[in-house]
């Protein structure tokens, strides 16, 4: 039988409830590694709005496994409203360092304390957030573009970066905020990190469609996955993107007890891939370390006899891993102005 014209693409969410412990994710990281999946994610643990933080810092923990791995994609939940964008910026595009081209972010909001809320507050309180990660989100991505490629960091104290042409500086208006800088640092391995978005419904898709590389959506079937993804699509194109735009992810819950079961989730993911329903798949184990073991040992193989997986990574970064090119930098953009004059 041939195989498949496009690669499917294989991922999984590391989240362990009750874990704090580094050396957990590190294995867990190399498990999911040894089965060759595109990325892992985590999810931030801090606290919702008005609460005592506390929780897992998926960014740390990531940053500890980034040097403990050399190919899996690294990419930690960041809220967008709760850091300014030049602290994001810079904290992911250190992990992308760090880890040699491995980094994502997936975007997200934190959650409203809903206590004293009127009732029907919350959506408009959501939408709220989700406008101003939409511009966070944004104000990153021009600061991931400002730098140039192959600029030197000259001054490691202050942060002092000098390009072809002199210092340069990292200034990004937007709506919500002005963000102004001396410098900006070169760019990392893969120009910018990946941007993903779990944007199944609401506020959160107009972000998906502008900035993301990838999306996750959850779906209970292939129909209403393919559905969501090619409004995201026509929504993105809209915005002027690329055809194929960002690519999507179905994202499903998994709970492995046998290796039966594992068979079964490759079947199932295969069955879902030929009705076009995505690119590939986010899993989410209800057990993390028996259900990734089983994904690994069981479901991988599978999928990689049926030949609709690979069985080795084709890169080093994760853009690579996902068919995403190197983006142009502003610099470029600028550069390529003047060569073509007036």
């Amino acid at each position: 039988m041939p195989g498949p014209t496009r690669p499917l693409h294989l991922a999984a969410a590391l989240d362990t409830a009750g874990c704090q412990e580094a050396d957990t994710y590190v294995e867990l990281a190399r498990l999911a590694e040894r089965g060759a999946l595109d990325f892992i994610t985590l999810d931030d643990g801090a606290a919702p709005v008005g609460e005592t933080a506390g929780g897992l810092d998926a960014l740390a923990v990531l940053a500890r496994v980034a040097p403990a791995t050399e190919r899996i994609g690294l990419v930690p939940t960041v809220p967008a409203c709760r850091t300014e964008p030049a602290r994001v910026a810079a904290a992911l595009a250190a992990l992308d360092r760090a880890s040699r081209g491995r980094a994502g972010w997936t975007v997200d909001v934190p959650v409203p304390r809903a206590v004293g809320r009127p009732a029907g507050a919350r959506p408009a309180a959501e939408a709220a957030l989700w406008a101003e990660a939409d511009d966070a989100a944004g104000a990153v991505a021009r600061l991931w573009d400002g730098g140039e490629d192959g600029a030197e960091v000259r001054d490691t104290v202050a942060g002092r970066v000098v390009g072809h042409d002199g210092p340069q500086r990292g200034d990004s208006v937007s709506s919500f905020r002005t963000v102004r800088g001396p410098s900006v640092p070169p760019r990392s391995p893969q120009g910018r990190p990946v941007i993903a978005v779990d944007a199944t419904t609401g506020p959160s898709q107009e972000t998906a469609a502008r900035h993301a590389d990838l999306v996750l959506v959850r779906a209970e079937d292939p129909d209403t996955a393919r559905a969501v993804g090619e409004e995201l699509r026509e929504r993105a194109r809209a915005h002027g993107r690329e055809p194929g735009r960002p690519a999507v992810f179905v994202s499903l819950p998994v709970e492995l007890r046998t290796p039966a079961d594992a068979v079964g989730l490759a079947h199932l993911i295969g069955d879902w891939y030929a009705a076009g329903a995505a690119d590939g798949f986010h899993l989410r184990p209800a057990d993390t370390r028996r259900d990734l073991v089983l994904i690994v040992d069981g479901t991988v193989p599978v999928l990689q006899h049926r030949s609709l997986l690979r069985r080795f990574y084709p890169g080093s970064t994760l853009r690579e891993h996902l068919g995403l090119g190197y983006p142009a930098g502003r610099c470029a953009a600028v550069e390529g102005a003047r060569v073509a004059g007036p």
